[in-house]
């Protein structure tokens, strides 16, 4: 696993052993960032990376110019090699880390007024976190309009065309893996 563009790229990011993450591989988030460089300019952009794991999305926006990123990530092992990563690519200085469950952590950074350009979401196949994730996601502030969030889920459990203001735009396939693409249409 590895930073493919920016100022980090080529590093290459650590990943816990076994099966806590399914981080996802190179071809996946090469296909990812094709895909947004056709639609956002990365300079400046606030990013959000939920269910961060290894932190691999998320450094890799900040590595091809965001302005910042806050991960979050619940499990405190992945959390500390999240951290590790973090220093290895000198993404430090332009990230935050949430060590807290996703749905709360969404509700905090609410409360705090702050909002995201972009956001990427890839927790456990089969998880219940889509539908409260999104609810969240929605409500009003969190993200700007316009913006894109990037949703990892298995390709045999397609996500809803969409979550209130959120609307899919794209839905690509690549083995067990679909990224699903949603917009914050304008209200």
């Amino acid at each position: 696993m590895r930073v493919i563009a920016g100022t980090c790229r080529g590093k290459k990011l650590s990943a816990p052993s076994g099966e806590t993450t399914r981080p996802t591989s190179d071809r996946v988030k090469e296909a990812i960032f094709n895909i947004l460089t056709n639609r956002i300019d990365f300079a400046e952009i606030r990013v959000l990376d939920i269910c961060a794991g290894t932190g691999s999305l998320g450094i890799e926006a900040v590595s091809r110019g965001a302005e910042s990123c806050c991960f979050i990530e619940s499990s405190i092992s992945v959390t500390s090699i999240l951290e590790k990563n973090l220093l290895s690519s000198s993404c430090k200085d332009r990230s935050n880390v949430l060590n807290m469950d996703a749905v709360k952590a969404l509700h905090f950074l609410s409360i705090r007024g702050q909002s995201f350009d972009l956001a990427f979401f890839d927790p456990p196949y089969g998880s219940e976190l889509y539908q409260r994730v999104f609810e969240k996601l929605g409500s009003p502030g969190l993200l700007v309009p316009d913006s894109i969030i990037v949703a990892e889920c298995s390709s045999r459990n397609p996500l809803l065309e969409s979550y209130g203001h959120l609307k899919r735009f794209d839905r690509r396939v690549y083995g067990e893996t679909a990224l699903e693409l949603f917009t914050m249409e304008k209200k």
